[in-house]
């Protein structure tokens, strides 16, 4: 009889390209030259244990993140209720 299946033994890869840590160890270089291209999930025992990505994926993602929290800041200010400091357009331009 089949060993029942458990979810927690089925992950997601959340990359095009995977490859073994002793890959990575082998020639670590060739990884992240890779990775300028697109994602690269590095697998231990058939787990995903990291992701390596570009510098410009991480710029990018990092932006995602501070506009995520800005709205998050600006949406806890109108709730708040308090009265806003009035800024022209052309103050927050220059």
């Amino acid at each position: 009889m089949n060993a029942p299946f458990k979810p927690d033994t089925v992950l997601p890869i959340l990359a095009d390209m995977c490859v073994g840590i002793s890959e990575l160890k082998k020639n670590p270089a060739a990884v992240v030259a890779a990775a300028r291209e697109q994602q690269v999930a590095i697998l231990n025992r058939n787990r995903p244990v990291a992701y390596v990505i570009s510098p410009e994926v991480w710029e990018y993602l990092n932006d995602v993140l501070d506009d995520i929290d800005l709205a998050e800041q600006a949406r806890e200010a109108l709730e708040s209720g308090e009265e806003g400091i009035p800024v022209s357009l052309d103050d927050l331009l220059d």
